[in-house]
């Protein structure tokens, strides 16, 4: 069990134009399992639990202090502004990702542009990164492989952990909506490492009073830049020459009370879709909480999602997954040696009312299932499958 708190504050503007903000976080494990331990049989260590706290300091029972935000935002007018510093991130890849105490955050400089409420461009600059299950801030080399490395193409572990050479991250986004079609354009160039392009479009029509369906379709394009983060092709995050293509598709439809949606996901066998778990998780439709796909190829995913809101203050999901990933046994399309699996994820979000109305409390359910063989080895089903996990999340917000 953990416990964490925050405590921030931003200016008025100054001058119109100037507004200074800053945060810090505290958190702490109250009680658990010793989470340093490892598995006696497979030598494998914890992997959900610890990431409520540093998974550096395993161990530690102490208090982590994390100065979070520190910026400083220049607005040129109602339309545009640059904000320098430290702040959260919120692009399709690198972003804050779910559910833990404190979240990933990012330094650098981010400029929002928007000429109408149809059009919004954003650029980045970004240098170091502090990811979520971390206390420290590092450069964007040294803050890939932070998270388990897995193994390399032919099954040996990986080692690119602190060997990965590279300075910044630069990314450009364009969002548009043209009458009922939303689009985006991404892209996220990491020097020396890899580039990758990404598009979505969202298209939402009425069908009755306050009725409608949506339909929505990803696309992500991924190569290597430079040596893929070093010249020793055994330390480099994505040795040369790879390549990815990932293509997402959503269908859905929305009423005032429920909605549900069908979706599919597709990764080519062309290469592992490959995107540092440390900045943030993947945008693709089938993603479900607790998982991922990014570092495997050849996988096809199919997920279907209900939520049910029936007033302002409760939300109920039911989502389920089926994805289908090479053999745990290769290697070249299967980083983190996950079997195929299915996914159930049940969750319930409440916000109280009346003196307790800044509290609002999250339960996940999530439960997995091995599709594909481990071959009696456990080290691809410990954490990983044939397994439930239970989330009590209790928030309070000033």
């Amino acid at each position: 069990m953990g416990i964490g708190t925050g405590l921030g504050y931003q200016t008025a503007r100054i001058g119109g134009r100037i507004e200074l903000g800053g945060s810090i976080f505290f958190s702490s494990n109250l009680f658990s399992s010793d989470l340093a331990v490892r598995d006696p049989k497979t030598g494998q260590g914890n992997r959900y639990e610890v990431g409520l706290f540093d998974i550096e300091n395993p161990a530690s029972r102490g208090v982590f202090t994390r100065l979070e935000k520190l910026y400083a935002t220049y607005h040129f007018g109602p339309r545009a502004h640059v904000t320098l510093g430290r702040q959260l991130p919120h692009s399709p890849f690198i972003n804050p990702q779910d559910g833990r105490l404190s979240p990933t955050f990012v330094e650098g400089v981010i400029a929002e542009w928007r000429d109408s409420s149809n059009t919004q461009i954003q650029a980045e600059f970004l240098t170091r990164i502090a990811p979520r299950s971390t206390m420290g801030w590092y450069g964007v080399g040294k803050s890939i492989g932070l998270y388990p490395e897995g193994v390399d193409a032919a099954g040996k572990p990986a080692q690119y952990a602190g060997n990965v050479q590279s300075d910044y991250v630069i990314q450009l986004g364009i969002k548009k909506k043209v009458g009922m079609v939303s689009f985006q354009l991404w892209d996220t160039h990491v020097q020396n490492v890899f580039n990758m392009l990404y598009t979505r479009a969202d298209l939402v029509w009425p069908s009755a009073k306050k009725r409608q369906w949506k339909a929505g379709f990803q696309l992500a394009r991924q190569w290597v830049v430079g040596d893929g983060g070093n010249s020793q092709p055994d330390k480099a995050y994505n040795p040369a020459s790879r390549r990815s293509l990932v293509m997402s598709g959503q269908l859905g439809y929305q009423t005032p009370y429920w909605a549900l949606y069908a979706n599919a996901t597709r990764i080519t066998a062309e290469g592992r879709f490959l995107f540092p778990r440390e900045w943030g998780r993947e945008p693709f439709y089938t993603f479900l909480m607790r998982e991922r796909n990014e570092g495997s190829g050849d996988v096809t995913a199919l997920s279907s999602n209900l939520f049910f809101t029936p007033n302002s203050r409760l939300k109920f999901e039911v989502s389920h997954g089926y994805y289908r990933l090479p053999d745990v046994k290769n290697y070249a399309l299967n980083k983190y040696g996950l079997p195929a699996y299915r996914q159930t994820n049940l969750g319930l979000t409440y916000r109280f009312n009346g003196s307790l109305s800044k509290f609002d409390t999250q339960v996940y359910w999530i439960i997995k299932t091995a599709v594909g063989s481990s071959y009696g080895n456990d080290r691809y089903v410990l954490n990983k499958v044939g397994m439930n996990q239970l989330n009590i999340v209790l928030n309070y917000k000033i």
